[in-house]
């Protein structure tokens, strides 16, 4: 399948039609491993969603690419037809996807994320989502015979389903060789040009990030790590997103964007990192010295304070909690939970758009954290740290934070992990929180 490129929707006037059944218990990964391209895995503390195959595409590139797929991914939900009576919610149809970080072309020829453009929704032909013990199967198809499609894939993927093999997950495949970006000296000048520049006020805060290539020694399988990363990192947003053949984004990110459902609004601050404890009494000491620990209160507060900012113009109330440490299998990071009720319906990709990126992956004051970012990271960040996820026709969604994530193909896995930068920022001690972060990634492959 091409690459999904370029600004445009694959309907127009076209009938979009939706239909789905409940199925009984059992596992997603044989949508995820159907032929299939784009394939998008889901998965969350209360859901799981298992998608594959384009109904309809939606694209766009540039700046002005959340406004685009906005317009465009309102259009192509409202001309779903559904079943009568209706779907319940976890059955309704979504678009699946996700954005790049910056709103310009991918550096250089040799970049990973060739397959993947400023932003690019499905519709999925497939869909097979799980909450509460509820599992529902949708298909969806366009055209004049849209509903005799619709229905066929529906009984064909019923009956498959119905036969799903348990499978045991395949071996890890191994590192054969690394290539770090930066080299850890020149991290070291990377932080301190940034330090001055906090110093000299050009910045307060900025997010510098490196890049990890490893060659595998066997093929990479997507639904094995999806599986894996859901039973080692159950409170996290997992993620697989797979445009085209030949290239899948993956993660495992504990940081929410946002979720809107009506005008319910949640999401977080998350910054201020330190490691695991060997012991529960190690464990607590490096919590409370992470929750007195001056520079990562800083850090996190400058995160908390210019996401309350972001949200004002859209918000009727913000309610900020308290910081707490938010504890994971590699690593421990500071967290506060933000909620807002929204004065006016709101779309949740005007609040995407008006949220990234935030200051725990980019940076303050923003355009010139993007700027330093631009002219610092000699890689393609793609769609590294950029919101991924799914909105649905009433405008609802979740999109979390593509952190903690890789790009991979078959035999090459690209991982990505940052580090905020402040005015008393240690480059050693960055460099080390930064390969904590690494781990969750490299313990899947490895």
């Amino acid at each position: 399948m091409e690459p999904l490129r370029g600004a445009q929707s694959t309907v127009g006037e076209a009938t979009v039609v939706t239909r789905g059944c409940r199925l009984g218990p059992g596992a997603v990964r044989t949508v995820l491993e159907a032929d299939g391209r784009p394939r998008f895995g889901w998965s969350t503390p209360t859901e799981s969603v298992a998608a594959a195959g384009a109904a309809a595409t939606v694209t766009a590139d540039g700046p002005s690419r959340f406004d685009e797929v906005r317009t465009r991914a309102t259009a192509l939900l409202d001309a779903c037809e559904t079943p009568t009576g209706g779907l319940p919610s976890l059955a309704r149809p979504r678009l699946f996807g996700g954005f790049a970080f910056h709103d310009g072309d991918h550096d250089g020829t040799d970049s990973p994320w060739t397959a993947f453009p400023g932003a690019a929704f499905f519709l999925p032909e497939v869909q097979v989502a799980e909450r509460d013990g509820s599992r529902w199967l949708t298909t969806a198809a366009a055209g004049d015979d849209a509903a005799d499609r619709a229905e066929a894939l529906l009984a064909a993927w019923t009956d498959r389903l119905a036969d799903e093999p348990a499978v045991n997950a395949k071996r890890r495949p191994g590192i054969a060789a690394r290539e770090r970006e930066p080299s850890q000296a020149a991290w070291r000048e990377q932080v301190g040009r940034a330090v001055e520049s906090v110093e000299e006020g050009r910045l307060r805060k900025v997010v510098l990030a490196q890049a990890l290539r490893v060659s595998l020694q066997s093929d990479l399988s997507v639904p094995d790590v999806f599986a894996r990363l859901a039973e080692t990192y159950p409170d996290c947003y997992r993620f697989v997103f797979s445009p085209a053949d030949g290239a899948t984004f993956y993660g495992a990110t504990p940081e929410r964007l946002v979720s809107l459902r009506g005008r319910t609004v949640r999401t977080e601050a998350l910054a201020g990192s330190t490691g695991r404890g060997d012991t529960p009494a190690e464990d607590e000491w490096l919590a409370a010295e992470l929750l007195e620990n001056t520079k990562d209160i800083h850090e996190h507060e400058l995160v908390a304070e210019a996401i309350r900012d972001q949200l004002e113009p859209f918000a009727a109330s913000v309610r900020i909690g308290d910081r707490t440490v938010r504890r994971l299998a590699t690593v421990q990071h500071l967290r506060t939970s933000i909620t807002a009720e929204l004065a006016d319906d709101e779309h949740v990709l005007s609040l995407v758009d008006a949220l990234h990126p935030t200051p725990a992956v980019g940076g303050l004051p923003p355009d010139e954290a993007l700027r330093t970012i631009r002219e610092t990271e000699a890689f393609d960040r793609g769609w590294y740290a950029a919101p991924i996820g799914w909105v649905d026709a009433a405008g609802n969604g979740t999109f979390a934070v593509g952190i903690r994530s890789a790009v991979a193909t078959e035999r090459t896995a690209t991982l990505f992990a940052g580090a905020g930068i402040v005015a008393d920022s240690d480059p050693d001690r960055e460099w080390d929180e930064v390969q904590l972060k690494y781990r969750p990634m490299l313990d899947e492959l490895e």
